[in-house]
């Protein structure tokens, strides 16, 4: 539940982040190197899928009804972009990122310091918040980069670390909100394996 509920507020201000960074222009292409690698069976391989992909992509981008649809969907997140530009957008967006960052990354290290020492784990429970701590990372890039091409917010110290100490705050207390859960599902999987089976009728 904690996870579906980040990732939610994460999915949200990333797609209206990327919106906003989307909109500056873009930064001039490096130069291609003149010398070209020697061709193998792996580089013609990929090439040749790479050359499948990019027709079945022309094909897809030619067909109306994917023009609809990618429309449609594009349509929504510029809607949410126009109703989240208000002037603490980025100080709210960029400490939700570091409290994510922060939470996910104690999570993935003290939290599973202290679970292991019940000698209890759970996968599912460790790739959940390495997904977390990704999705947390690429929105803090995400943000950071929206920020300084569409507001003063990364020219004033005063507010990316005011943003930073908050959201390191916020941060700390999912962590200690996680590690409790972790640490009680921890003990039921204890009870569940010391619990006697029950007997065949």
């Amino acid at each position: 539940m904690r996870i579906l509920s980040v990732s939610v507020v994460t999915l949200l201000v990333l797609c209206s982040s990327v919106v906003l960074w989307a909109q500056a222009p873009d930064a001039p292409a490096a130069v291609a190197s003149d010398a070209a690698a020697p061709a193998t069976p792996e580089s013609v391989a990929l090439d040749s899928a790479s050359a499948k992909v990019d027709e079945i992509a022309e094909k897809v981008n030619q067909d109306e009804r994917a023009q609809k649809v990618s429309a449609g969907i594009l349509d929504q997140i510029y809607q949410l972009a126009e109703r989240l530009s208000f002037p603490m957008y980025h100080w709210v967006a960029f400490a939700l990122m570091v409290s994510g960052v922060v939470s996910f990354a104690l999570q993935l290290t003290l939290g599973k310091l202290f679970v292991l020492a019940k000698l209890s784990v759970s996968p599912s429970e460790i790739l959940g918040d390495i997904q977390g701590l990704v999705i947390s990372l690429v929105g803090l890039v995400l943000t950071t980069q929206a920020a300084a091409e569409n507001s003063t917010f990364t020219q004033s110290p005063a507010s990316v670390l005011s943003a930073t100490a908050a959201g390191a705050a916020v941060g700390y207390l999912f962590y200690r909100w996680g590690k409790a859960q972790e640490l009680a599902a921890a003990d039921g999987r204890k009870v569940t394996a010391k619990a006697p089976a029950a007997p065949a009728k």
